[in-house]
């Protein structure tokens, strides 16, 4: 959890900004403190000023007399309104600002859910409260706050959850140093909730995930296999043993992250973002190249999977700004494998494009320049002979002409 504090002079400012978060649907009022204002929550701008200046002094012996705090909890951590409320009143407390009055928001304008918190910071002769050492105080208090409510730390997440996720590169050798470093920033860095979605992933990676299973002993096990791929997606040199890379990249691992991603993505409601943006492409691209171009343009890769006829039978979304890997089925059916294989019937009859797509327009965080995934469709025809159609989301199915065919075949009579 990491908490940010400001001052300022303007009062207006500080509400106005929450305010219209509030018009935009994009946030509301969680409570507020020594307030003078309705119990339902529903109150103005003019209200809340009116409140504020009733009990801020005439006479100031700072020029910024305003408190705007926001205090953001990892990504991982889905709270329930109570227990954003109850971490706004620890904190101002502990903080020294328990007895002033202040108004707390509920921000969910991005996945993230947050809170803000508008007050003053003056007592009634107008001189500021004690801030010495302010900043390592709230430090010390968000750590303790994330004992006491399990949190996850989030400073520290950010240092060693993100490391840097780059193409594999065959060629430059160190093949499995490379492999590792990649597998486990994709894991870690991504939310998928099968393997397919994991795979897709790792190929836009120049990476192979293959699942392997047998018995040793009479004893069943289940593993991973990593292999590097080259730019046309084929696997090239000796593949890597998920033991060799890590037990948080094995199998046990991957299953573990699978479930955990699906429940924060459905609470974080993480799919919003990517089916907005699809949506809007699918309106406005008028071929599969503006489509996934578009895509691009807003940070998300698109892998099309197809068989050796050329259908698309199976669609992945990788969405670099929330970070998170959809099969088209799981944003809903109007995205599955055969509505992009209706809209797209027309260029298949000419070959479905594999050049590589422009770099992105909007990197993530982590990733260099340089490193950044430029299109997956050059890995898709290569991925859909790799993986076949077990992809753990959208299946290969027949169109209403293909069973019409099958069925006169079967009707047709020799005499």
């Amino acid at each position: 959890m990491v908490a940010k504090i400001s001052t300022g002079s303007s009062m207006f400012g500080a509400l106005a900004y929450n305010q219209e978060k509030v018009d935009n649907g994009e946030a509301k009022v969680l409570f507020s403190n020594k307030m003078l204002l309705n119990e339902d929550g529903h109150f103005s701008i003019g209200e809340c000023m009116r409140s504020f200046e009733m009990q801020m002094p005439v006479q100031l012996s700072t020029q910024k007399p305003i408190l705007h705090i926001s205090i953001n909890p990892h990504p991982e951590d889905v709270l329930s309104d109570q227990q954003l409320s109850d971490i706004a009143k620890e904190y101002m407390q502990k903080l020294g600002y328990g007895g002033q009055p202040y108004l707390v928001y509920k921000h969910t304008d991005i996945d993230r859910h947050h809170i803000h918190i508008v007050g003053l910071r003056v007592d009634e002769n107008g001189r500021p409260l004690n801030d010495r050492f302010e900043h390592r105080r709230s430090k010390q208090i968000t750590r303790e706050l994330e004992r006491k409510y399990n949190l996850h730390p989030a400073e520290k997440k950010k240092r060693t959850e993100r490391p840097e996720l780059k193409k594999v590169d065959y060629e430059a050798g160190d093949v499995k140093h490379q492999i590792g470093n990649t597998v486990k920033a994709a894991c870690y860095g991504y939310r998928f909730q099968s393997f397919g979605e994991y795979r897709a992933l790792l190929a836009a990676y120049n990476v192979c995930a293959e699942e392997v299973k047998g018995e040793i002993n009479g004893r069943p096990y289940q593993g991973i296999v990593y292999s590097a791929m080259n730019g046309k997606g084929e696997k090239v040199g000796n593949p890597v043993k998920a033991s060799r890379i890590g037990k948080s990249v094995g199998y046990e691992a991957v299953q573990r992250r699978m479930e955990k991603s699906g429940k924060v993505i459905k609470d974080g409601k993480l799919k919003e973002r990517t089916r907005k943006i699809v949506a809007a492409a699918m309106r406005t691209a008028r071929t599969r190249l503006e489509f996934e171009r578009e895509l691009n343009r807003q940070g998300i890769d698109v892998v099309f999977r197809r068989n050796d006829s050329g259908r698309i039978y199976g669609v992945t979304f990788i969405d670099h700004d929330s970070r998170v890997v959809l099969n088209g089925s799981r944003l809903g059916k109007e995205y599955s494998a055969n509505v992009f294989n209706d809209l797209y019937s027309d260029e298949r009859k000419t070959g479905i494009r594999q050049e590589q797509q422009p770099t992105h327009q909007e990197q993530p965080d982590f990733a260099s320049k340089e490193t950044l995934v430029s299109g997956v469709a050059s890995v898709v025809g290569a991925f859909g002979g790799l993986f076949g159609g077990a992809s753990g989301g959208d299946e290969p199915q027949e169109t209403a002409s293909q069973k019409r065919k099958k069925k006169k075949k079967r009707t047709r009579r020799i005499d």
